[in-house]
């Protein structure tokens, strides 16, 4: 097949770690087909300035330069498009694509709608968790996302959660398909604590507490911070590290609320982790907490896994799907007393690294791309 695929969610010389997780999966399926990636850019990271290299074997990748009114996000569906069609309109007429994949529902997947439908092709739409959770609650935006699942030829979901929300805004159920995604089990695999600390520069003894991910409000990350000082309580030689970039603006509060609460000695923000990277970081720590507010399924949860190590997590979108009790521990969102007690408890407990990485195994990438492939192919001959 000749496959386009739209998005937001993809490696660019202005984001260079941006999507790693749709960086794995089309890698993979541009090994089996000739899949070109075609990247929206938001025109103020464009303004910002080349962040780094992007090297992506196997793929052709192209980008375009997303322009919009920033507070008028009913219309960024319309703006996406034109955007798109007036620096690439004229090559993607000449292409003779079998088929659209559009990974985010809003504004990708809305404007790759219309442009299947000019370019006479179907399309499929791939959600991953606040474009339905957060996104499709917006009035105006609401209907613009159930008309492009309802039209499009089927639509992957990253959470069982995440295909029930896509139903109840439209989507046919027979076209809904859940395909949780995969781990490089060869990148994320159990290893020496010690050696990883030492690699680190990190000290051999303290509970490392692992937070990674956008440093957002959304994500959790300050209800993380205000359950931390329970845990020094009793963990007083206990370490709380962000590994993530400061979007949204929460990096400043962080700091500032952490030097409030006095525990700013014991709470480190080392930045934006390359993927490559994060391996050693997870071994190096005791757990990972994710306390997110909405989520689809993130693939730092099952990357800790893969590692052996449990994971704190909200009870969110399809975390409950993924994490069993034998790995980790599921909290209410937004409650910080409830996440310090778990973490205390995670801390304590001895977990089974060994049971936690074999549960892992079971989400493997080869087998992500064979059920997409199979979701794609049956998009294009019922086309055809």
């Amino acid at each position: 097949m000749k496959l386009l695929i739209t998005t937001n969610l993809f490696p660019t010389p202005w984001d260079p770690l941006r999507g790693a997780f749709n960086r794995q999966q089309f890698e993979r399926l541009g090994q089996r087909h000739e899949v070109h990636v075609l990247t929206a850019v938001d025109f103020r990271e464009r303004l910002a300035g080349v962040r780094g290299a992007v090297e992506v074997p196997g793929l052709r990748r192209d980008h375009f330069t997303f322009v919009f009114p920033p507070g008028l996000r009913s219309l960024h569906a319309a703006c996406w498009f034109a955007s798109l069609w007036l620096q690439h309109g004229r090559r993607l007429r000449a292409e003779k694509y079998d088929a659209i994949l559009a990974s985010w529902a809003y504004p990708d997947a809305v404007a790759s709608g219309w442009l299947a439908r000019r370019l006479g092709i179907p399309y499929v739409v791939k959600v991953h968790g606040s474009d339905l959770n957060v996104m499709a609650e917006g009035a105006l935006r609401r209907p613009q996302i159930g008309a492009a699942l309802r039209r499009a030829g089927a639509v992957v979901a990253v959470s069982q959660a995440l295909a029930d929300k896509a139903v109840a805004l439209g989507a046919d159920p027979a076209r809904v398909h859940t395909i949780y995604n995969g781990v490089d089990a060869q990148r994320f695999a159990p290893g020496s604590r010690e050696a990883a600390r030492q690699r680190l520069g990190l000290g051999a003894d303290q509970p490392l507490l692992l937070y990674v991910g956008n440093l957002k409000p959304t994500k959790g990350c300050l209800d993380l911070l205000e359950a931390f000082p329970a845990v020094l309580a009793q963990r007083p030689q206990a370490t709380l590290v962000y590994a993530g970039a400061g979007a949204g603006g929460c990096r400043d509060e962080l700091l500032a609320r952490a030097a409030a609460l006095g525990c700013a000695e014991r709470v480190s923000l080392v930045g934006a982790v390359p993927h490559a990277q994060l391996g050693d970081w997870f071994r190096a720590a005791d757990l990972l907490c994710l306390p997110s507010h909405n989520e689809g399924v993130p693939n730092v949860v099952l990357e800790a896994m893969s590692c052996g190590i449990p994971v704190v997590a909200s009870r969110v979108g399809g975390i409950p799907e993924v994490l069993p009790e034998f790995a980790g521990m599921l909290v209410p969102v937004r409650d910080p007393a409830a996440l310090s007690a778990a973490l205390l408890e995670a801390t304590g407990r001895a977990w089974q690294g060994e049971r936690i990485v074999e549960h892992a195994r079971g989400f493997r990438w080869d087998d992500n791309v064979d059920r997409l492939e199979r979701v794609l192919r049956d998009v294009v001959d019922r086309r055809a």
